[in-house]
C-alpha cells in the first residue's frame, strides 16, 4: 500500500513538473508604494514597528548631517515613504553654511526679526519675506520651515519676544498667517509654534501656565486661530509647557477639541524638540510627530500598542496626519533641488522690510532725515557689532551682516575713521577673552561692556562732526529671559554717561544727537530719551542692518513703522511683574497669569498707566490727516459693519500710514478692556497733497467676547464705539454702531478649564 501511494505521488509531481507554469504557484503581493489617494491602503501595509518610526524623528543625528536642519523624520523604503527635512526658524533658514569635500557655500538670509515685521503693519511685506524664505527652504533641500513663532510679549523680558510678533494677538495671526501663505506658496510647509502660552525661558519644559479659559480664547490662542483659519499651515508645534496641568502635546483638549474641531485644522502637529514626558499620551493626545524623535519612544509606543494601553487606530490616525503633509513635500515629489537660491534678490527683500518696520519714536526739529554728504560722529559698540537678530533657533547662519559704520559709508556719509577703529579694536580685542564667548552656539554671548566715551574725545568729534549718532544694543535668545537690570532692561551707568557726554558736547556746538536702537525688545527710555534731538528704533533688522539703518536716516525711506508691542516706562508698570517668570522665584513650577486679559495697551489705556512709547506708535517725515470717518448701515450691525476714513498726506514727503480700528464694548456682563483692536491697514504710499480713502469690514467675530459660562463668542447688544486711530493713544476719530440683540457667532467646545481659582485683573 505504501508504495502505491509512493508511485501516485511520483506521477503527481511528474505532471506538475510538465507545465511551463506552476498550477498552483502563489502571486506575490508587492508592498503598496505612497501615493496622494493611497494613504489608507499603505497605513493598513505598514508593521507596527514602521508605525513607531513614523512618528518619531530620527534624533538629535540630523543636527550633525551635512544639511544641519533641525531634524529629519524615519524613511521607509518598502513603502515608498521618504525622510523629510525640517529647518528653523522665525527669521529664516537654519542650515549649516559649510559642507565637507566642497568649497560651496550655504548661506541663507537673515530677515528682520519678528517684532520688525510686525512694526510694518502690512501683510504684503509680512508675505514677501515669507515668500522669499520659503524659496531658499525649498532650493536648500528642506520640506518644512520650524517657524513662525507667535507668542504674545506678555513680558517685555521673554527672552524670546524678538521671535514673536506683538502683544497683540490679531496683528500676531494676522502676521503670522501671511508669512505661512507666502512661505507655502513654495510648495513647502510652514509650522506654527509654540502651541500655547510659551511665554518665557525660565524652566519652559516644566513650568505650568495656569489661564483662564476667556484669556486663552481671546488672547493666547487667539492668533493661532487666526493663522490656521487664514492660511491652514502644514503642521503647528505644540509648546513645552503645561497648560492648567497637562503638558501641550499630551492636551487633547488643546489639540484636538480645539486645534482640529474649533477651528478645522488639517495638518500634523509636532512636538518642540524634547518636549512632552509620555509619547504614549502624547499619541492618545494627536499630537502625531515626536521630534527629534528617539529609539526609546518608537519602543515605548510599541509596547503600549502590544499592552492595549495604546488604541491602534489611535496610532494609525496620527500616521495618516503625518502621511497627508508627507504627499505635498518636495522630497515626495522629487523635485531636485541646486542649492542656489537667489539671496541677492532675497537681501532685497530683507533690506525693505526691515526699512517698514523701523519706528521713527522721536524727531525734534526735525534732525531726521539728515542731509547726504554729512559727517557722523559715530559712537556705540553697535555700529562695528551690529545685531542681525537674535540668538538660537532663530538665529540664521549668514556670509555678512552689514554693520551700521559699513551702512553709513556706502551711504555717502563721512565717519571719522580713527573713531571707527577705535570701536572695532575694542569690540575684537573685548570678544577674544573667554569671558564673551558664547555659553553655546544657541546662547548669547555676555554683552560687551560699552566703551566709555570722554568728555575731551565727544567734544573733539562734535567740533569735526555735523551731527553725532549713538548706537544701543541688546541681544537675547533661547533657554534664559531677560533681566530688569543695568546693561539689559536697563541702560548702564556708562550708557547714561555717554549719552550725556556726546549730548552736551554737540549740543554745546550747536549740533543735534540722533540715537539708534539696536534691540530686539522694550527698554527703559523715560530717563534719557529727552537728552537726543531723534530715536530711531532699528529693531534687529536682518543681514542687511546697516543697509536698511541708512535707508531710513537719509530720507530715502520714510519710517512707516509702528510699534506692535508696547514700551513701559518703567519695568514696574508692566501687568504680568508680580507673577513672571513664575513660583516659587528661585525656581519655578507655575506661572499665574493673574493680569488675565490685561496685556499690554489693553492694560495701560484700561488702567490709565502711560507708557513711555504706545502700542501703535510711529513717527513719519510727513503728517496725516484723517477725515471723513463714520460707519456704514445707519449704524446698526447685522453680520457686519464697514468703517471708512480718508487719509490725507499733509505734509511734504511722500508716505504711508498704519490706521488702527479699536472697538469699546459696551458694559456687560462679560470682562472686556476699555479698548481692543478690531482692525487695521496700512496705506499705500500717498503723495504729498493726496489722500487714500480706506474702508475696513468689521464682522461679529471681530468684536466677540468669550463668554466661559455658555462657552460661546458673543457680541452682546448695546453700542460699540470704533476708534479710528494712529495709535492706541492718539484717537483721530470716533463712530458707533448699535447691535440690537446679542449674537452668538458661534459655540465651541468647554473645555481648558483651569483646575484652581485664578485672582484676575477686572476693571
Amino acid at each position: 500500500m505504501l508504495k502505491k501511494v509512493i508511485s501516485m505521488l511520483a506521477l503527481v509531481v511528474l505532471m506538475l513538473t510538465s507545465f511551463s507554469v506552476p498550477i498552483f504557484a502563489v502571486e506575490e503581493t508587492e508592498a503598496p508604494q505612497l501615493r496622494q489617494d493611497n494613504i489608507d491602503e499603505v497605513i493598513a501595509a505598514m508593521t507596527l514597528d514602521e508605525k513607531a518610526k513614523v512618528v518619531t524623528g530620527i534624533g538629535w543625528a540630523a543636527f550633525n548631517d551635512e544639511l544641519g536642519a533641525a531634524g529629519k523624520t524615519h524613511e521607509i523604503p518598502r513603502l515608498g515613504i521618504p525622510s523629510i527635512a525640517l529647518a528653523d526658524g522665525p527669521a529664516g533658514v537654519r542650515i549649516n553654511p559649510t559642507r565637507e569635500n566642497t568649497e560651496d557655500t550655504f548661506y541663507a538670509t537673515a530677515f528682520p526679526i519678528a517684532t520688525a515685521v510686525a512694526s510694518s503693519w502690512d501683510t504684503a511685506v509680512a508675505e514677501q519675506v515669507g515668500t522669499a524664505m520659503g524659496n531658499e527652504l525649498k532650493e536648500y533641500g528642506v520640506d518644512v520651515l520650524l517657524a513662525p513663532a507667535l507668542n504674545l510679549h506678555r513680558n517685555p523680558l521673554n527672552g524670546r519676544n524678538f521671535e514673536y510678533y506683538s502683544e497683540d494677538p490679531l496683528v500676531s495671526g494676522k502676521m503670522t498667517a501671511a508669512v505661512v501663505n507666502g512661505v507655502e506658496s513654495n510648495g513647502v510647509g510652514a509650522t506654527i509654534k509654540h502651541f500655547v502660552a510659551n511665554n518665557q525661558e525660565t524652566n519652559r519644559q516644566s513650568i505650568d501656565t495656569i489661564v483662564s479659559q476667556q484669556a486663552l480664547r481671546e488672547m493666547y490662542l487667539k492668533g493661532f486661530e487666526i493663522a490656521v483659519k487664514e492660511s491652514q499651515p502644514w503642521a503647528v508645534m505644540s509648546a513645552y509647557n503645561k497648560l492648567n496641568g497637562v503638558y501641550t502635546p499630551q492636551n487633547s483638549e488643546l489639540l484636538t477639541d480645539v486645534l482640529r474641531e474649533d477651528w478645522g485644522f488639517e495638518g500634523l502637529v509636532m512636538t518642540d524638540w524634547g518636549g512632552g514626558d509620555d509619547p504614549v499620551a502624547a499619541m492618545e493626545a494627536e499630537n502625531d510627530l515626536l521630534m527629534p524623535g528617539s529609539e526609546q519612544q518608537s519602543d515605548a509606543i510599541i509596547a503600549a500598542v502590544e499592552n492595549d494601553e495604546l488604541d491602534e487606530a489611535l496610532l494609525d490616525r496620527n500616521v495618516k496626519n503625518i502621511l497627508n503633509i508627507v504627499v505635498q513635500t518636495p522630497s515626495f515629489l522629487g523635485y531636485e533641488h541646486f542649492d542656489n537660491p537667489d539671496l541677492e534678490a532675497h537681501a532685497q527683500v530683507s533690506r525693505e522690510a526691515a526699512t517698514e518696520g523701523m519706528v521713527l519714536l522721536e524727531n525734534h526739529e526735525q534732525v531726521l532725515p539728515i542731509q547726504e554728504n554729512l559727517s557722523i560722529g559715530l559712537f556705540g559698540n553697535g555700529q562695528v557689532d551690529t545685531i542681525k537678530g537674535g540668538t538660537g533657533s532663530g538665529d540664521v547662519n549668514v556670509e555678512h551682516t552689514v554693520t551700521i559704520t559699513e551702512g553709513l559709508q556706502a551711504a555717502g556719509y563721512t565717519l571719522d575713521e580713527e573713531l571707527v577703529e577705535s570701536y572695532q579694536s575694542y569690540v575684537d580685542d573685548l570678544k577674544s577673552l573667554p569671558e564673551y564667548q558664547p555659553p553655546s552656539s544657541f546662547q548669547p554671548a555676555p554683552p560687551l561692556p560699552e566703551r566709555e566715551v570722554t568728555a575731551e574725545e565727544a567734544q573733539s568729534y562734535a567740533e569735526s562732526s555735523d551731527v553725532g549718532m549713538i548706537v544701543i544694543s541688546r541681544n537675547s535668545g533661547e533657554f534664559a529671559d531677560r533681566t530688569a537690570t543695568e546693561g539689559d532692561f536697563y541702560l548702564t551707568e556708562t550708557e547714561h554717561a555717554n549719552i550725556d557726554t556726546v549730548s552736551n558736547a554737540f549740543h554745546d556746538e550747536g549740533k543735534q544727537v540722533v540715537t539708534v536702537l539696536n534691540i530686539g525688545g522694550p527698554i527703559e527710555m523715560m530717563s534719557w530719551k529727552d537728552k537726543v534731538d531723534a530715536i530711531l528704533l532699528a529693531w534687529q533688522p536682518g543681514s542687511e542692518a546697516g543697509h536698511a539703518i541708512a535707508d531710513v536716516l537719509s530720507g530715502k525711506v520714510n519710517p512707516s513703522g509702528k510699534l506692535a508691542t508696547t514700551f513701559p516706562k518703567d519695568y514696574l508698570d508692566t501687568p504680568s511683574v508680580d507673577n513672571f517668570p513664575g513660583y516659587p522665584e528661585e525656581d519655578p513650577t507655575e506661572v499665574v497669569y493673574e493680569e488675565d486679559l490685561y496685556v499690554g495697551y489693553r492694560y495701560h489705556h484700561t488702567f490709565d498707566v502711560k507708557p513711555a512709547y504706545e502700542f501703535g506708535y510711529g513717527l513719519s517725515y510727513t503728517e496725516f490727516d484723517y477725515n471723513k470717518i463714520r460707519v456704514n448701515k445707519n449704524g446698526r450691525f447685522k453680520d457686519k459693519i464697514t468703517v471708512f476714513s480718508s487719509i490725507t498726506n499733509s505734509g511734504d514727503v511722500a508716505g504711508k500710514e498704519a490706521v488702527q480700528v479699536y472697538v469699546s464694548a459696551p458694559d456687560s456682563s462679560i470682562e472686556n478692556p476699555d479698548i481692543e483692536l478690531a482692525a487695521f491697514t496700512k496705506t499705500d504710499t500717498i503723495r504729498p497733497g493726496k489722500k487714500e480713502n480706506i474702508k475696513i469690514d468689521i464682522t461679529a467675530s471681530d468684536i466677540a467676547s468669550f463668554d466661559e459660562s455658555k462657552s460661546a463668542w458673543v457680541v452682546e447688544k448695546g453700542t460699540y464705539e470704533l476708534h479710528v486711530a494712529s495709535s492706541s493713544e492718539t484717537v483721530e476719530g470716533t463712530t458707533s454702531f448699535t447691535v440690537p440683540e446679542n449674537i452668538v457667532v458661534e459655540e465651541v467646545n468647554d473645555v481648558l478649564v483651569p483646575e484652581q481659582d485664578i485672582n484676575r485683573l477686572t476693571k
